[in-house]
């Protein structure tokens, strides 16, 4: 995809929205190469990219500095780019100054988490010509209230509200809504009662579409292990390997070879 309206068009003819995460510029490169939709900036980068325990630590400095990069790799492809902790709570101005950071920094559309509050701004932005993005379910900046990185809607109550939410955003204006981490059965029933995707993580199969961290699908880190993860590769294996055999090669003195010196 190259612009917004494209998930629309895959959406009607029901073709699957494929995303991933992506935070610097070589492996937007890749993926600019690659067969996937869209790309998202999620504040997710304060953890892989940084070490932060969650995405609050985040910074709108931070997301601009990655979507930047993220442009520059992939210049056509749809950029998607989360609007982190806080910065469109306090006001609307500040919401709406954050929202164009991101997309004078190259993003497409912003993404932001929940909906309680921020009504207004959804609808200025969606005015204004930014193409937004919600977010339900785990929505991650909210970690702390929620006491971790857990599975939301399973309740009656719960899923009426997150069902509810959904339907306000679209009202709204919003193009697509993430689903994280949801039963899938409330998937189901999301889904159909919207007239825009959905793209699902850890929410089932009926989405419109579904999104992965690229760092967890590559299987960089082993340990992390969500039921809703699989990996497509294993590039904590092949990276360490790579690594040791060049140390070796080195430690040989087999590296460089006369054909890799210069005469």
């Amino acid at each position: 995809m190259k612009n917004i309206p494209e998930f629309q068009k895959a959406f009607e003819n029901k073709a699957k929205i494929a995303m991933l995460t992506c935070y610097d510029y070589w492996t937007a490169k890749l993926l600019a190469e690659s067969n996937i939709d869209a790309l998202l900036v999620g504040d997710s980068v304060a953890m892989v990219m940084h070490g932060h325990s969650s995405p609050v630590a985040a910074t709108l400095d931070m997301m601009c500095l990655h979507t930047e990069a993220v442009r520059r790799g992939a210049p056509n492809k749809a950029i998607v780019a989360d609007l982190p902790f806080m910065t469109f709570r306090k006001d609307l101005v500040t919401g709406l100054t954050a929202a164009e950071a991101l997309v004078r920094a190259g993003a497409n559309a912003i993404k932001l988490e929940g909906l309680k509050g921020h009504e207004e701004l959804v609808e200025r932005l969606v005015d204004s010509g930014v193409p937004v993005m919600g977010h339900l379910g785990l929505t991650p900046q909210s970690v702390n209230a929620f006491g971790g990185f857990k599975v939301q809607g399973r309740g009656h109550r719960q899923s009426e509200e997150i069902l509810d939410q959904a339907k306000s955003l679209e009202s709204l204006g919003c193009f697509s809504v993430v689903l994280e981490c949801v039963p899938s059965s409330l998937t189901t029933v999301i889904q159909k009662s919207l007239n825009i995707p959905t793209i699902g993580i850890g929410a089932g199969p009926d989405s419109a579409g579904q999104i992965l961290v690229l760092q967890d699908l590559l299987g960089v880190d082993r340990s992390f292990q969500p039921k809703f993860l699989r990996y497509f590769a294993n590039l904590e294996q092949d990276v360490t390997s790579a690594i040791n055999t060049y140390c070796q090669s080195v430690q040989q003195g087999v590296f460089p070879s006369p054909k890799e010196c210069y005469e």
